[in-house]
């Protein structure tokens, strides 16, 4: 059967990055996703680190392609440059620290700053399995998404809660995706891992992702 017998649709990429302070988990839920793994010994992510998924939808197949930030200080002037052109910013925080989630209206900020609103923005309040010193109620993230008009889930990367869940959220919300629908199960996924163009940091030699 010749290719123009399909509804051929190109490989759509969307880029998506995450933002927030420093160990409130953004390595963690991209390896949870890519890898279902997790690691409790990460340590801070240097510079910027890309790893990219394949999803396959109902009618088409979209590359995600994840920007893993550092969250220290230090490394704020390089974010804006991967916001620009980002089509999802994944913002996250903390549950059991009041700080982090504090600090998420200056990352929504920073996002708005530079995609306006052209952007899909998902708030994440992070490591539920620590309910039990929760300082940040899911109220209180409800809140905050409502407040920037923006989607919002918890989520668990120890423990698997809610990570596939928010990356079908993430997909079903990504430009020209309103009337598709991903596969039931989302599991049958490609992982396709690519070297990114990373500034060098200055104080380390390493590039790995652990935050």
């Amino acid at each position: 059967m010749s290719a123009s017998s399909y509804n051929v649709n190109p490989l759509a990429k969307y880029k998506l990055v995450f933002l927030g302070d420093q160990s409130v988990g953004k390595t963690s839920i991209i390896t949870r996703f890519m890898y279902d793994t997790f690691d409790s010994t990460y340590q801070a992510t240097i510079g910027i680190d890309f790893l990219s998924k394949t999803m396959y939808l109902e009618d088409r197949t979209v590359r995600l392609q994840l920007w893993d930030t550092a969250g220290q200080e230090r490394f704020r002037s390089l974010i804006p440059s991967y916001i620009r052109d980002s089509s999802v910013a994944v913002v996250v925080y903390d549950i059991t620290n009041r700080n982090s989630f504090q600090n998420t209206a200056k990352w929504i900020d920073d996002v708005r700053t530079e995609r306006g609103t052209d952007v899909v923005i998902m708030l994440v309040g992070n490591k539920t399995d620590l309910s039990d010193r929760r300082q940040v109620s899911v109220e209180e993230g409800e809140g905050r998404a409502k407040e920037h008009d923006i989607m919002f889930i918890e989520t668990s990367a120890k423990a698997g809660f809610n990570i596939k869940a928010l990356f079908r959220k993430v997909a079903s919300a990504l430009p020209g995706m309103e009337n598709t629908q991903l596969v039931k199960g989302n599991d049958n996924m490609v992982v396709e891992l690519e070297e990114a163009n990373k500034p060098a940091p200055a104080d380390n030699t390493s590039t790995g992702c652990r935050c």
